[in-house]
C-alpha cells in the first residue's frame, strides 16, 4: 500500500478499508484520539488508538508536532466534528517532537508571536489557510491571463533602470565593500563592477513588459520586486510580488475594464475553491477583532466583503471629483482626516477608504491624477495638468491596483523625462519603442501580497508571504 493523503481520505467511503496515512499530530486527547494533519487540507483526520494495544512507552512519545505513520481501518466517525476516522492497527513515530522545546502547542498563539517563529508558523491552521489561498491565487492569475491569450514574460530581477523614478532601490555589486574602486574624482568606479555599470534589484517589470507588448500585443509579468523603503508598517515589504500586464492598442477605459474583470475573477476563484479556509479565516478575524474598539473593526465580515466586490460594478470617478467629495465631506468639515485634503495631494489610505466605505459603498476607480505625483511614463491629458492614470480602491485596504495609459508620443515622453531628470541616453531602449511603430498602450500593477491580504482578511502584510523581508529583518 501507498500513503493516502488526508484530503483524499476524507472523500472515500468509510467501509473499513485499510489505509496508510502520515502526518503531524495537532492534538492527542485522552491517550486515545489523535488529530492528524498532513498539510493537504485544513481538516484534521481523527486517529483512534486503543491504548491497551500499544505500549505506554510509545504513547508517551506522541505530542503535538510529532510525525506519525498510521496503518488502520477507515470507518464512519461516531463523534462530533468529523465524518471519518481511522482505527489504528499500527503506529510508527517518524519524528519525535519534545513539548518542552516545541513552541507551537495546542493553544491559541498571537500572530505577533508566530511572526517571530516564521519557520514554524506554516504548521498552524491560520497560515496553512493563508498560504493555500496564496497558492490558489497565483494559479488563478496565470489561468486568467492564459485563457485570454496573454504571453507570460519573465522580466529581469537585476536592472539598471528605476522604473518608478523613486530612487529607493537595492544596489547590486560584486565589489569587496572594504575596498571599493574609485575614480580620480573619488566616485565609485562602476566600470570595474560585474555589469560595468550601477545595477539594482528591480522595483517593477513594467518597462520590460512594455517592450514585449510591442511585439505580442498582450503580455503579463508575475515576479518578485524590491523596494529599499525604510517603512516598518503593516502595509509595506522590502520584497514582494507583482502582477503587471501590458496591452498594446488599449486605452485607459480598456485598462480599467480588464483590471476590474481580473479582480472579480480572482476573488470568485477564492470563494469557489477555498470555502473551508475562508470560513476559518473569517471566524479568526471575528474572534481577533472582539478585543478592538468598534471603529477599528472590519466594516464587514470577510465573506460578505469578498462578495461585495464581486457583485458591485466599480464606481469610476476622476481625481478632481474625488477631491471635491472629500473636501465637502463631514469627515473633512469636522477635521477627522489626519492628512490635509486639497487638489494636488497624493491620496492617503484614509481618503481612499472613505470614498469606498462611506461615499460609494462599492469599489472605486479614480482616474486622471495630477501629473506631478505620478510616474514619467503616464500619458498626459490635454489639460497639461493631469495624466491618464487609474487606481482601484477596495474596502479595508485602499489602493490595490495602480495603472495608466502609457505615453506613446515620443516628444512628450522625452520632455517629461527631462523634467524629472531621467537620462534619455540610459533609457534609449525604452524610447525606441516610441520611435519604431509606436501604438497606444496601457497596463497596471497589482501587488500580489495586497491581494492575498484582502482575500484572507489578514491585517499585516508580513502574514501573507512565507518569509517576509522588511527593515532589519532577513531571516531564513
Amino acid at each position: 500500500m501507498k500513503r493516502t493523503k488526508i484530503c483524499d481520505v476524507l472523500t472515500l467511503p468509510s467501509n473499513q478499508q485499510e489505509l496508510i496515512v502520515m502526518g503531524w499530530v495537532r492534538t492527542f486527547r485522552n491517550n486515545q484520539f489523535i488529530a492528524l494533519n498532513d498539510g493537504s487540507t485544513i481538516q484534521n483526520l481523527q486517529i483512534v488508538v486503543d491504548f491497551n494495544r500499544f505500549s505506554e512507552e510509545l504513547l508517551k512519545k506522541i505530542h503535538t508536532g510529532t510525525s506519525l505513520k498510521i496503518v488502520g481501518k477507515l470507518i464512519p466517525s461516531q463523534g462530533k466534528g468529523q465524518t471519518h476516522e481511522i482505527i489504528a492497527n499500527t503506529v510508527e513515530i517518524l519524528g519525535e517532537c519534545h513539548p518542552e522545546q516545541y513552541p507551537l502547542q495546542a493553544k491559541k498563539h498571537s500572530l505577533e508571536f508566530l511572526r517571530e517563529i516564521a519557520h514554524l508558523r506554516m504548521r498552524t491552521s491560520t497560515f496553512q489557510s493563508v498560504f493555500r489561498i496564496r497558492n490558489g491565487l497565483a494559479y488563478a492569475i496565470h489561468q486568467f491571463f492564459q485563457n485570454k491569450g496573454f504571453i507570460y514574460i519573465h522580466s529581469p530581477v537585476i536592472t539598471a533602470s528605476d522604473a518608478e523614478g523613486a530612487g529607493e532601490m537595492f544596489q547590486v555589486t560584486t565589489f569587496n565593500l572594504s575596498n571599493v574602486p574609485k575614480t580620480n574624482s573619488g566616485k565609485v568606479s562602476f566600470s570595474d563592477d560585474f555589469f560595468g555599470k550601477s545595477t539594482y534589484l528591480t522595483v517593477s517589470g513594467q518597462l520590460e513588459a512594455e517592450l514585449a507588448a510591442m511585439a505580442f500585443s498582450n503580455v503579463y509579468t508575475f515576479g518578485p520586486t524590491f523596494r529599499a523603503e525604510n517603512s516598518n508598517t503593516p502595509r509595506h515589504l522590502a520584497e514582494f510580488w507583482m502582477i503587471e500586464p501590458e496591452m498594446a492598442f488599449y486605452d485607459l477605459t480598456d485598462n480599467m475594464d480588464l483590471a476590474e474583470e481580473m479582480l472579480k475573477y480572482l476573488i470568485k476563484y477564492t470563494l469557489d475553491n477555498y470555502p473551508d479556509e475562508i470560513r476559518f479565516l473569517e471566524q479568526r478575524q471575528i474572534d481577533e477583532e472582539k478585543q478592538k474598539p468598534q471603529n477599528e473593526r472590519s466594516t464587514m465580515p470577510l465573506i460578505e466583503k469578498l462578495q461585495f466586490c464581486i457583485q458591485n460594478p466599480f464606481e469610476r470617478i476622476t481625481y478632481t471629483k474625488a477631491i471635491e467629495i472629500l473636501e465637502k465631506s463631514t469627515y473633512n468639515q469636522k477635521k477627522k482626516f489626519q492628512f490635509l485634503v486639497k487638489w494636488g495631494i497624493d491620496l492617503q489610505t484614509e481618503h481612499e477608504r472613505y470614498l469606498v466605505e462611506k461615499e460609494f459603498n462599492k469599489p472605486v476607480i479614480i482616474t486622471d491624477y495630477p501629473k506631478e505625483i505620478k510616474a514619467f511614463y503616464m500619458r498626459q491629458n490635454e489639460d497639461g495638468k493631469t495624466v491618464k492614470a487609474m487606481d482601484i480602491l477596495f474596502p479595508g485596504i485602499g489602493e490595490i491596483v495602480g495603472g495608466s495609459q502609457r505615453e506613446e508620443r515620443i516628444e512628450l515622453l522625452e520632455k517629461r523625462m527631462k523634467e524629472m531628470n531621467i537620462s534619455a541616453n540610459d533609457m534609449y531602449w525604452y524610447l525606441e519603442t516610441r520611435r519604431f511603430g509606436t501604438v497606444p498602450h496601457a497596463g497596471f500593477g497589482l501587488g500580489f501580497e495586497r491581494l492575498v491580504q484582502f482575500c484572507t482578511g489578514m491585517n499585516n502584510i508580513r502574514d501573507v508571504i512565507p518569509f517576509p523581508r522588511s527593515p532589519k529583518n532577513c531571516e531564513f
